[in-house]
């Protein structure tokens, strides 16, 4: 045995120490010279991470967190996961351990500890509210989860929080192949808040910086250095600094008091630390205090993290801000995956509606199935009952077409940016919207929204409809009331009193989404608009007559139409002019008279580019209490390190 032992080795030895001519040499070949002979179809195995998982009253998003969890790509075996909750007062724990018994087998390990004692910290006064014991517990577990991923020698501890939606698979992958000491990646959310800071004062107060939007908003794309990371944190645990990274304030302050010259010599931050009890500040001067990096990667969009509330928000509140997350998603990724079965039964299930009006149409193309799509993953995140309109396609109207519905064109009627008569899509686009008039008129329907297929829902579109439409019906008559457009002139549009969120209404285009009301519907089809025929979001100002052209105008004597604007908006195109993905099939389509004109769209001047768009201002006089969105004081909320 000892002799093959030795043939072995001597082997190995041979190819390494080869001189070139077939003979032993004394110098070792170098790395390059000998890396031919590894095989190419064997690697090293990817670092090894323990997930930390501290989970407390998050059942609403806890199916759809574990869901993402589980599609990350990265070899289960190669994690093991730290997982602990307790103070529940929701189902947290019965859904952490129905998903455990499915997936406990598929990871290297699961250390876990689910605790149903207790459903408050002391001095809590709500599930939202950050008392000083409930700090002190956290930051305990986070030391403990510390220690234990260096006890099983794991390369690497990612603690995640259960209001993170990975929605990028290879974020571990990623997160890994940096090799960085501590890393974050780049969360977005329904505003501006994130998981990072760009900027801390001396007094350890969130400080806003130019560069946080330009990293943001992934104007400049990268990996940066800041000074503060949250939330989803990769640590290196095999990296020498990480042995002063610490979530406890008296470990810090100690650890300062071993090193206070070198510290101070820091800068002001790094005196000794008399800042709040706080976990992720500690954690954040503990790094930047022992010149360890912290970094955050927008390279990709890794997901999205929910915003934290204040102590008087309730439950409701997290479910809404998790609905506003789901549309974002289907708005950028197409979809939500669905969860697993043993999941899905947790999932939060409520009846659609119509928000209160009598029906909802969504305009949609019969050839642009994608949209149609798209829009009904959209209505089920948000709960709405929505019927689906057929659109009158331009690409399929003839001149015997048009002449058989009796259509005439507005005499002298051209595009004010293009020059041109109407296009066959400008056409269908109306015929598909006076269609819905028909319909509301023949159901005698009351108050009807006429949503089209390429918007993108701004965050609470539902609470702040339903509040429009109750605003506006307490105070005045109506007969359309716009929900999105394009204000075109940027002239003041007078609030309507005793309103928090509705204008009267300027010369506007599009009609993405408006509430038109039965006698709205009767006065657009008595002015008779198929004898003088214009794009619709034309025919709409005229109507409530603030068009800037009178000699359009004045072939339609009746311009009564009572008309109102939310603001701010509830609803956006999903692309403008020029945007990766943008079609149009109104203006990128055949003219009425294509014998004397180019059959070319131009993309010149178009409706959708939002240059030509002025935004309504919202109210500066609202009780900000009154605002759906959590209206944060400052940065001394330690759990509401938000960007305004």
């Amino acid at each position: 045995m000892r002799n093959f032992l030795w043939v072995l080795l001597a082997t190995g030895c041979c190819g390494l120490w080869n001189n070139g001519n077939g003979v032993h040499g004394k110098t070792p070949a170098s790395i390059e010279n000998v890396a031919h002979l590894l095989p190419d179809d064997l690697k090293d195995y990817p670092p090894t991470v323990m997930v930390a998982l501290m989970v407390r009253n998050k059942a609403h998003i806890l199916p759809l967190f574990l869901t993402y969890l589980e599609q990350l790509e990265y070899p289960k075996k190669r994690i093991s996961l730290w997982i602990r909750s307790d103070h529940n007062s929701d189902n947290s724990i019965e859904i952490l351990t129905e998903w455990l018994k499915h997936v406990d087998p598929l990871y290297h390990s699961v250390n876990k500890v689910l605790n149903d004692t207790q459903q408050r910290h002391q001095n809590e006064s709500s599930q939202f509210d950050w008392p000083t014991s409930r700090f002190h517990h956290l930051i305990n577990m986070k030391e403990e989860a510390l220690l234990y991923a260096q006890q099983i020698w794991a390369d690497y501890i990612f603690y995640l929080d259960a209001d993170v939606l990975l929605t990028e698979a290879r974020t571990l992958k990623l997160l890994t192949s940096y090799g960085l000491p501590v890393v974050a990646p780049m969360l977005l959310s329904e505003g501006l808040y994130s998981n990072f800071w760009c900027g801390m004062t001396p007094d350890y107060y969130y400080l806003r910086t130019d560069m946080y939007k330009e990293i943001y908003n992934v104007n400049q794309e990268g990996i940066f250095q800041v000074p503060m990371i949250h939330s989803a944190v990769l640590i290196k645990v095999n990296y020498n600094g990480s042995a002063y990274l610490t979530f406890d304030r008296d470990n810090l302050r100690q650890q300062l008091n071993n090193g206070l010259e070198y510290a101070a010599s820091l800068g002001e931050q790094c005196r000794m630390y008399d800042g709040p009890v706080d976990d992720i500040i500690v954690f954040a001067i503990s790094a930047n205090c022992s010149k360890i990096p912290l970094f955050i990667s927008n390279e990709v969009p890794f997901g999205y993290i929910l915003q934290p509330l204040d102590a008087s928000d309730t439950p409701e509140q997290d479910y809404k801000q998790l609905q506003n997350i789901k549309t974002n998603i289907v708005h950028d990724l197409n979809q939500v995956p669905v969860a697993k079965e043993y999941l899905a039964k947790y999932e939060k299930k409520q009846e659609k509606d119509k928000l209160g009006l009598d029906h909802i149409y969504m305009i949609n193309l019969e050839r642009r199935p994608e949209r149609r799509e798209k829009m009904f993953k959209l209505f089920d995140a948000l709960n709405l009952d929505v019927e689906y309109f057929p659109a009158v396609d331009g690409k399929k109207l003839t001149p015997e077409i048009i002449q058989e519905l009796g259509i005439n064109f507005l005499p002298g009627y051209e595009d004010p940016y293009h020059h041109r008569p109407m296009t066959m899509g400008e056409i269908g686009c109306f015929l598909s919207h006076y269609h819905i008039w028909q319909n509301i008129v023949e159901k005698q329907q009351k108050e009807v929204l006429v949503l089209e297929d390429d918007i993108r829902f701004e965050p609470y579109f539902r609470h702040n409809a339903m509040a429009v439409m109750e605003q506006i019906r307490n105070v005045i008559d109506y007969d359309l009331v716009y929900f999105g457009r394009k204000r075109l002139k940027d002239t003041v549009e007078p609030w309507v009193e005793n309103t928090e969120s509705v204008v009267h209404v300027s010369y506007s285009y599009w009609t993405l989404g408006y509430v038109i009301s039965l006698k709205g519907a009767e006065k657009l089809l008595k002015a008779k608009p198929l004898e003088n025929l214009i794009p619709v979001d034309e025919y709409l100002p005229i109507m409530f007559d603030r068009h800037p052209n009178k000699t359009w105008s004045n072939a339609f004597p009746e311009r009564d139409l009572l008309a109102y604007s939310a603001a701010p908006l509830l609803l956006y195109p999903t692309h403008y002019t020029g945007d990766h993905g943008y079609i149009s099939d109104t203006e990128d389509s055949f003219l009425v008279d294509s014998h004397e004109t180019d059959h070319s769209p131009s993309a010149a001047q178009l409706k959708s580019d939002p240059e030509r768009m002025f935004l309504a201002e919202p109210r500066f006089d609202a009780n900000p209490k009154d605002l759906p969105v959590p209206q944060l004081e400052t940065a001394a909320d330690i759990k509401s390190h938000d960007e305004f």
